[in-house]
């Protein structure tokens, strides 16, 4: 078996980057633990940069988020119970964000490989990674639990397949720095069968911890709460969720959460965690193989999104023209977008959520930037720049 570009992992970052690549006209094969079914039903939330809309709908792929997605011009930021809508619409001259879950990007890409007969492999086992060092890098796994592996003969290999997938671990240990911060936070997220209950997000800072006020559908809802990142599921019974959620985003002026039956709920840990570099030989990594952000900033599939439109103009310029200017230096384009978004997700993070620990004074900065953030126009800007997303940089100082 041959191709030109060997992808590991089914996710947005590989099934992006083999859909940019087979607009180029790069073949490409993807290989993908799970199965289809898996891949399509594993429900996340997204939250979409403007460039991450601007990609998916000049990639042909965006026709379902524009009727099915929610977009926002603005956020809203709440503490000592009073809201402060940030308009990011205006203070970025038009940008916004749009609530499109992560799984229908998902269902979305594969559809559009299938329809272009582009080669998915789904449910493979064993999956490994040799001669990355050389010109002829190969992937051996096993399809359907067969007897006799596979090998897959290709001139690169993209590592999509997240953090606990083979490639990263390819790289060698005296080449790979991992850097990570684990945070004393855990996220409760919850999916609720309730009207909509902001036309924005909500992102509360309360001395009973974090909360956020999502939308998925309108009749759908997800939202959020601030826990002991140990604590058991079991502990929280649907009332006891409700009635921390309401404590959390109760306004001075008596706004009301509205409830009803809620249909997922799990805890999930907070971390922050990049790898250097992103490259090794042949073998290029992408999306959660090379970096993971807290969900606060809202920055992971399009952190995905922004590798791989890095890696795909990498890729198109060696085979189009031969140059490998752009292909040595893929881990110094993407990492300078991934630490800024790193920044401004442990911003967030520590800035949004209730540290326990802290003492009086630490919780009065925590307070006062706050103020300082919702009063004053050069700090919400850049809150705006940030979250509606920042742009490529090919070289330090020119934007693109």
């Amino acid at each position: 078996m041959k191709t030109q570009v060997g992808i590991i992992g089914a996710g947005p970052a590989g099934l992006m980057l083999s859909h940019l690549l087979h607009l180029q006209g790069i073949d490409s094969i993807i290989l993908e633990s799970r199965t289809k079914e898996e891949i399509e039903s594993t429900v996340r939330a997204g939250i979409l940069e403007q460039g991450t809309v601007d990609l998916l709908k000049s990639a042909g792929v965006g026709d379902r988020m524009m009727r099915e997605g929610h977009v926002h011009h603005g956020i809203e930021i709440q503490y000592n119970g009073v809201r402060h809508r940030v308009n990011m619409h205006e203070l970025t001259e038009g940008k916004e964000i749009t609530a499109y879950p992560q799984h229908e990007v998902i269902k979305d890409l594969v559809a559009k490989r299938l329809q272009d007969e582009g080669e998915i492999y789904f449910n493979v086992g064993d999956v490994s990674l040799q001669d990355v060092d050389t010109n002829s890098p190969k992937i051996r796994f096993r399809q359907n639990q067969v007897e006799d592996p596979d090998v897959m003969e290709c001139d690169f290999i993209a590592g999509c397949d997240g953090y606990h997938g083979p490639s990263r671990q390819m790289m060698p240990l005296n080449l790979r720095q991992e850097k990570k911060k684990i945070y004393p936070f855990g996220w409760l997220g919850i999916l609720a069968e309730t009207p909509i209950a902001n036309p924005e997000l909500i992102y509360a800072n309360h001395d009973r911890g974090f909360a956020l006020i999502s939308t998925r559908t309108p009749q759908l809802q997800r939202h959020y709460i601030q826990v002991d990142p140990s604590d058991d599921i079991k502990n929280w019974s649907d009332d006891r969720i409700w009635t921390e959620l309401k404590a959390r985003v109760e306004t001075v002026d008596g706004w009301q959460l509205p409830d009803g039956p809620i249909t997922q709920k799990s805890i999930v840990p907070m971390r922050s965690f990049t790898c250097e570099p992103m490259q090794c030989g042949r073998l290029f990594i992408a999306g959660d193989s090379a970096h993971i952000v807290p969900p606060t900033g809202a920055k992971g599939l399009n952190l995905a999104m922004s590798d791989v439109q890095v890696l795909n103009r990498c890729i198109t310029d060696y085979y189009h023209s031969g140059d490998k200017r752009h292909l040595e230096r893929y881990s110094e384009i993407a990492l300078r977008r991934v630490w800024k978004a790193q920044r401004f997700s442990w911003w967030m993070t520590t800035t949004l959520h209730r540290n326990h620990e802290h003492s009086s004074f630490e919780r009065g900065i925590q307070i006062s930037e706050l103020d300082y953030l919702t009063s004053s126009r050069a700090a919400l800007t850049s809150l705006a720049e940030n979250y509606t997303g920042l742009p490529l940089e090919w070289e330090s100082s020119v934007p693109v």
